[in-house]
């Protein structure tokens, strides 16, 4: 992709999940739940062609150097696989907050004021090398009523893609937008600074990772605020991993 057709990718991830996140955000707690419960049972029926596409980047990590215990990082073992789908079954067990109303208190008008617990909206997440952790965010972000774009670490690219056609079918199975969960199909760093520069589609950056990928997230996001003053999009600072 070029640095034109980028910019129009990462709009279209923008704009498709823009409107999945308001499909998501009226979304019943069964139906959520319906397809985490989906998505454990797709992890468990598909363990051999997820170790397949996972061993792609095993060896190209292998044959650009990576360090062993990077690569290690990379392996979608069955032990890891069954613990994304037993992850994804705790969420479906647990309550559904959304919608629960905290703090009601009397007004002397009369009127009573609360809060409320309501989605984000769409959040965009960039992690490294784990590819499990694309199954923890989808989950979570199809738990909570939100959508999601995704962007994992290039040595884990084809077993990222191969988790997140899982995911889809099970939103889609469950009745729920496919663009709900959304995964940049490329390694170009460029579409992190497209996503970081899109306010009207993506509510929250999170990036999750080493300390320098956190930082490097930090510098791009106070780049393009000088470039393009108005409103910034806000980002959550957590810390390393």
């Amino acid at each position: 992709m070029n640095a034109i057709n980028l910019a129009d990718y990462s709009q279209t991830l923008g704009k498709q999940a823009k409107v999945a996140s308001a499909l998501m955000a009226r979304a019943k707690t069964a139906t959520k739940n319906r397809a985490l419960q989906a998505l454990a049972a797709l992890l468990r029926a598909n363990v051999d062609s997820l170790q397949m596409d996972n061993a792609k980047d095993l060896e190209r990590a292998r044959a650009a150097g990576l360090a062993a215990p990077m690569v290690d990082r990379l392996r979608l073992t069955p032990k890891v696989i069954e613990t994304c789908a037993q992850g994804c079954e705790q969420l479906a067990a647990m309550p559904d907050l959304i919608g629960e109303i905290l703090g009601m208190k009397q007004q002397p008008s009369g009127i009573r004021v609360g809060q409320m617990r309501v989605p984000i909206g769409v959040f965009g997440m960039i992690f490294e090398s784990r590819p499990n952790v694309t199954i923890e965010a989808a989950s979570l972000s199809i738990k909570s009523g939100n959508a999601c774009i995704l962007r994992g670490g290039s040595e884990a690219i084809e077993s990222n893609k191969a988790l997140a056609r899982l995911v889809q079918q099970a939103l889609t199975e469950s009745g729920l937008p496919a663009d709900a969960v959304q995964l940049v199909q490329t390694t170009d760093r460029e579409v992190v600074g497209q996503l970081i520069t899109m306010p009207q589609y993506v509510d929250v950056i999170i990036p999750r990772g080493g300390k320098g990928l956190i930082e490097r997230i930090s510098r791009r996001r106070q780049g393009a605020s000088d470039q393009t003053p108005g409103r910034q999009l806000p980002h959550l600072r957590g810390r390393p991993v």
